[in-house]
Formats: structure tokens, sequence, C-alpha cells
């Protein structure tokens, strides 16, 4: 990724006079695992320049009904944990509270503004502009035919388009250290790529509390966490095979006298707390982050080894250093854990194939001695 020979998008001049840049994108915690570096990267660069993000909120509705759900977006507690971020634009989630936010932003005349949206470019190419009528403003780029005068007008009003994938990166952080690269010639190495979170330590303490007073007691065995849901059905694992890996894992040398964590959605946790119950398995019990996003890291932290399909939890696991085993499809490559070292990858046998086409035996066979 050497494009030091380049000049940035965003010239050296313009980064020295402005106090501000406003980054869009539709985060997703997983996105954000990788990206955080890059903004924490580009504050160490630019320290007087203030960080700003819309986090533009994709299932934005006028169905009332699902606003507090959206309100509640758990990537906002990791957010307002960043000392480098100055504000967050989180009321995107309907096309009032989106309106109400697009007008608080205009009215901070930003320098510089950039999109990070993949999905709706020329939605986020217009609304780059709608934000800052005289900045200096990028978005991610979208071929279009000739004669699509729409398109054509929308991404001429940008000062630069950003290419969306560089053909030599293969992992997703190259993909964003490349954007950063590209806007502010500001070049990333691996380790610097490397996702790290610091967790409050009340969150730990309290994960600390359930690990030793629920299902995992204080000892020298191991705790292994386990997440087998996904909000996708083609990425999650069924409840009954984590059982089966639970059990297979107790009858396992090295893992017979392990502490088991099952990892379930809010909604889900009485009906997996029951599933466990039936199952009669020792040394397990259910978890839930019902409260703050940190429960999830913390809880992760307090474990050995962590076994999750293709969630944000397998980036999650490589900011606390716990090893992981990674269910996965093939249609993600760049998604793989970025830490090799610490993680193992179980991938479906066909293209098309889902996350429960993997069998417990292939989990079994993956796990670290």
């Amino acid at each position: 990724m050497n494009q030091a020979h380049m000049p940035p998008i965003i010239a050296p001049s313009l980064l020295q006079r402005a106090d501000k840049v406003l980054f869009v994108a539709h985060l997703a915690l997983g996105d954000f695992t990788y990206m955080s570096r890059c903004f924490a990267a580009f504050h160490a660069a630019y320290p007087h320049i203030a960080i700003h993000i819309w986090v533009d909120e994709l299932r934005r509705t006028i169905d009332y009904r699902q606003w507090a759900a959206l309100r509640s977006y758990s990537l906002f507690d990791w957010l307002d944990n960043e000392p480098y971020i100055a504000h967050v634009y989180r009321r995107t989630y309907s096309p009032f509270s989106f309106a109400a936010s697009l007008r608080q932003a205009r009215r901070q005349r930003y320098p510089i503004v950039i999109s990070f949206g993949l999905s709706r470019r020329t939605f986020y190419a217009r609304l780059v502009r709608r934000i800052s009528p005289h900045g200096f403003v990028v978005a991610i780029g979208k071929p279009f035919k000739p004669f699509d005068l729409v398109k054509r007008r929308t991404f001429g009003r940008l000062d630069a388009v950003l290419q969306d994938r560089p053909p030599h990166a293969v992992h997703i952080s190259q993909i964003y250290a490349n954007w950063f690269l590209e806007l502010f010639g500001m070049p990333m190495t691996a380790a610097q790529r490397m996702p790290v979170m610091s967790i409050p330590s009340p969150w730990l303490q309290r994960a600390a509390a359930w690990a030793s007073l629920d299902a995992c007691e204080e000892g020298k065995t191991r705790r292994v966490f386990i997440n087998p849901f996904s909000k996708q059905d083609e990425r999650s694992w069924p409840f009954s095979r984590a059982l089966e890996l639970v059990r297979a894992m107790q009858s396992t040398p090295g893992w017979h006298d392990a502490r088991f964590v099952l990892n379930c959605l809010p909604q889900q946790r009485e009906q997996c707390q029951a599933s466990l119950r039936d199952s009669g398995l020792a040394r397990t019990g259910v978890f839930s982050a019902t409260d703050n996003f940190f429960e999830l890291p913390a809880m992760l932290a307090q474990c050995d080894l962590i076994i999750s399909v293709e969630t944000a939890t397998i980036h999650l696991a490589q900011t606390v250093g716990v090893p992981v085993i990674a269910l996965m499809r093939q249609l993600s490559p760049e998604w793989v854990p970025l830490d090799a070292a610490n993680a193992k990858v179980v991938m479906v046998d066909h293209r098309d194939g889902w996350v429960k086409d993997i069998p417990v035996q292939a989990v079994l066979d993956s796990l670290p001695a």
C-alpha cells in the first residue's frame, strides 16, 4: 500500500486551516472496530482538527414504533468513550430527526466533509454537498452511464471521488487505511491497523463479578465464550448446535472442566435459558448485554477462548487479545479477523453456504491445545 508518491486528495494547507472535519458513514460495530484506528491516527496527525461523525441509519423509517430501538444503537456507547471524537450525529433514524440533524450540520459550516458510504453512494454524494455547500467534499465514487445526467451532476459537484477498494487490499482494515492514505497522505502499518479498545473499569468489574458468581466459577480452568447468533439467519448457528458443542468440548481432553458462556440476544434470553436447563449441561451460563455496549467486550476479556459466528464479536475479540475461532461464510474474506496468529477461521465448504452448515466437528478440530 505504498502511495506516498501520490499527492493526497485533501491538500495539507487546507488541513492546517481547518478546525473540524465531518465523516459520514453507516457505521456498524465491525466497521468501527477497524476504522477507529484510522480516526485515532488522524487525530494524532492533526490534533487541532475536531473529528465529528455522522452515523447514518440505513433503517431510517417513518414508523415511530421502531425509533426507540434505533435510538439505542450500541455503537454510540463506544463512540462516546473515544476521546478523539468531538461530536456524533446520532439522530438519523427517522425522516424528521434526519432533517433536524441536517440543519444542525449545515450550521457548522464544515470546511471538509467526507462520506464513507458504500451503499446508496449517490445519496451520500448528494448529502455531503447539502451539508457543506461551500466546503471541500468527498464521497466514494460509483460508475454510471454517460447519459445518466442525475448521477453525472451529483458526482460532478464533489471536489473529489474516493476509490472504494484498491486492488491490492485483502483485509477490510487495509481498505479503510487506504482511504485515509488517499485522503490525507497518512500511511498505516499493520500494527497500527490492529484494533484496540479501552473498556471502562466499571464494566470490567461487572463482567468479572458475573463470571465469578454465575456459571463461571473462579479457578484455574479455562473459560469459553460462544456466540451462535447474528441478526442475519445466514450468519447464525442454531442454539442447539452451540449446546452440542459445549457437550462435545466437555468430553474433549484439555476442555472437559472448562466454563462456558453462551451469548444470546436479550429478547432470546429466556428461551435460551430454558434450552440450557433442558440440556442439563454443567458449568454453563447464558449471557446477554442489556445495559451498555461495553458489557460484551468486558465479558470477552474474562474469557480464554471465543467461538463466534460472523458478527462483530470476532473482531471485538481481537481488541481484548483473546484467541478466537470465527465461523464464516465464503462471501466476505476481507472480514476475517486481522490478527491471524490469534485467530482460526472455519468457513463453510461452498460459496453459497450458510454458517449453520458448519458441523460441530469442524470447530472441535480447530480448538487450540
